[in-house]
């Protein structure tokens, strides 16, 4: 947004916003930067790759073009593009899963609700879908994987920063409370060879977890355990972490984690607790 558009352009600009999104999401979910990883394409040929309707791609891919997601180089050919090239679900660096998740339809849906959250305090998923998320994640198994598959690529964006500035080194058990698949205690166990660690989480959310630890090699040293982390958490951890965890719950809530958590590190006197936060 240029620094001389007016207040009107401006607001207007934040209106429209959500569109690049749900565009976005649409074509992660369709898979359209594959079809351009070997170079342009019309988009009649990705469309038809796609099983899409060429007109409707076009308008999508058109609108994420004029935020740098794509380029059309000709009249309806598109090329990649920095951004659209780290959606392939092969590149390195892919934020396909975190597209998958955070701008998909169950959000939008979410969003829409912001405003009786607003009056009342409640959650967003309440008027939404008649429970709190992680109760509506337990009963729909597609929409957990694509949660799951999310936070796992939001860990592997960060955490290289986390390892840079934190030093584990003292740290001889890890538990990642609220873990998911583990792949934080994962990333950390991979740099600190001689350090165990404990991935816990509830039971329908570990049960992907055992083959995500095997393929990052660390399952001989990362004991799965589940539970509900309002009740306890696992004992033997001289540093517990929690990435993401705290903000998504209010502050009795919250403390009602960390006390369950210092249960079991008193009387250590180099117990830790690593939270990791998104900054305001």
């Amino acid at each position: 947004m240029s620094q001389q558009s007016s207040p009107f352009e401006q607001l207007f600009q934040i209106c429209m916003g959500y569109l690049p999104a749900i565009c976005l999401n649409t074509v992660a979910q369709l898979s359209v930067a594959e079809q351009l990883a070997q170079g342009p394409k019309h988009v009649n040929e990705i469309a038809k790759a796609t099983q899409a309707n060429a007109d409707a791609l076009y308008r999508v891919m058109r609108a994420l073009a004029t935020v740098g997601i794509f380029n059309e180089i000709e009249s309806r050919e598109f090329a990649q593009t920095p951004m659209s090239d780290v959606l392939r679900q092969d590149h390195p660096k892919s934020l396909r899963a975190f597209v998958l998740f955070f701008p998909d339809p169950l959000h939008f849906r979410f969003y829409s609700n912001l405003l009786h959250s607003v009056k009342t305090g409640e959650t967003t998923a309440m008027p939404t879908v008649g429970m709190e998320l992680f109760d509506f994640l337990k009963d729909h198994p597609e929409e957990s994987a694509t949660f799951n598959a999310g936070m796992v690529n939001i860990t592997q964006a960060f955490i290289p920063a986390v390892l840079a500035a934190y030093d584990f080194s003292e740290t001889k058990t890890l538990v990642d409370v609220g873990g998911g698949h583990g792949s934080v205690v994962a990333a950390i166990l991979q740099r600190y060879r001689d350090m165990k660690g404990v991935l816990f989480d509830l039971d329908h959310v570990v049960q992907g977890a055992n083959a995500y630890l095997t393929a990052m090699g660390v399952s001989g040293r990362c004991k799965v355990e589940a539970g509900d982390f309002f009740k306890a958490v696992p004992a033997g951890g001289d540093t517990y972490i929690l990435k993401n965890i705290i903000h998504d719950w209010d502050d009795q809530r919250s403390i009602t984690i960390l006390k369950n958590i210092a249960a079991q590190l008193k009387g250590n006197p180099r117990g830790k607790v690593v939270l990791l936060e998104f900054a305001l």
